[in-house]
């Protein structure tokens, strides 16, 4: 077999975050090298925390690396709402006996990058806030990266944060834009993308209800949020962290890309965090992203219910 492809998860879990590091860690073909933590869903010392108990739910020997606890420069709301005050449902789940990592996350992404440079997949899920400060310090990043996915934005500006913004770019537009602008090339799965490919609550329920602990932890945690999905909107269930990790292991399975300059907008009333997409290539710029428009729903099921069958750790 194969080297395992080396793989740097930069999160803020949340539910949606929890589901997508299920999947990587049951994937033969990648190693995951650590989770860099930003604040995001919910505050620094909940996502941290969350992370940590992931990681021994399923018995991995992934480091977590604490990174930024809020933006760059502007404070933003987070989605309690959605995930839980914890981020996790609020469930009350013994915390982990783990513990971080003291090298800050943007230390780390950059440590590993050149411990992998040229072979690391990094698969960003929360706000950029720990990348943009990596860009920061060592703007040759990108240099040293096989392949980045970026879960964020809303293609054709129809948000789920504000009217125009997703919530990870509106979280920390400004980091946004340095991450766009300081990688030429970036895969990037919208929240747009998310909406074609929900799956219908009856369905998950049916996968939730596998005999592994990783099952019953995350039936567990996404509790709250599946009845306010349910509730809000519709029949089907979203995960757009999970989408965008599926597409990162199994870039095969990707139906439909397009390649286009996408810009992130810092001002205005209504469009701040909006993601601008030159779909008519009107200003000259060079296609940045690759945007993910269709991936193959059938594979994207299997990959999600193979991941909570798996087997794992006791769940506290």
């Amino acid at each position: 077999m194969d080297e395992p492809i080396p793989l740097l998860i930069d999160t803020d879990p949340g539910v949606d975050d929890a589901l997508a590091l299920l999947l990587a860690f049951n994937d033969p073909r990648h190693r995951v090298e650590a989770l860099t933590i930003a604040a995001g869903n919910v505050g620094l010392r909940h996502t941290v925390a969350n992370a940590l108990k992931l990681v021994e739910v399923c018995r991995a020997d992934v480091p977590v690396y604490p990174g930024c606890a809020g933006p760059l420069l502007h404070p933003s709301r987070d989605a309690a709402y959605v995930h839980g005050r914890d981020g996790f449902g609020d469930v009350g789940y013994v915390p982990a006996a783990g513990e971080a990592g003291r090298e800050h996350a943007a230390l780390a992404i950059l440590r590993l990058s050149h411990l992998h440079a040229g072979r690391l997949l990094l698969v960003a899920l929360g706000p950029l806030t720990n990348l943009a400060l990596a860009l920061k310090l060592d703007p040759t990043l990108p240099q040293r990266i096989a392949r980045l996915v970026v879960m964020g934005g809303a293609v054709t500006a129809h948000g789920n944060i504000t009217p125009a913004a997703e919530f990870n770019v509106a979280f920390d537009p400004e980091a946004a834009r340095i991450v766009f602008e300081g990688f030429p090339r970036f895969d990037l799965a919208d929240w747009e993308a998310v909406l074609a490919h929900g799956f219908p609550h009856a369905e998950a329920e049916t996968w939730l209800r596998a005999d592994s602990p990783r099952a019953r932890f995350y039936e567990a945690i996404s509790r709250q949020t599946r009845l306010w999905s349910a509730d809000r909107r519709g029949d089907h269930w979203h995960s757009a962290d999970a989408l965008a990790m599926a597409w990162a292991l199994q870039p095969e399975d990707a139906l439909e890309t397009v390649e286009r300059p996408v810009a992130v907008e810092l001002a205005g009333t209504h469009t701040r965090g909006a993601t601008v997409v030159d779909w008519q290539r009107q200003d000259g710029g060079a296609d940045n992203a690759r945007i993910l428009m269709r991936y193959d729903r059938p594979r994207f099921h299997d990959l999600i219910r193979a991941a909570l069958a798996a087997g794992g750790g006791p769940q506290g």
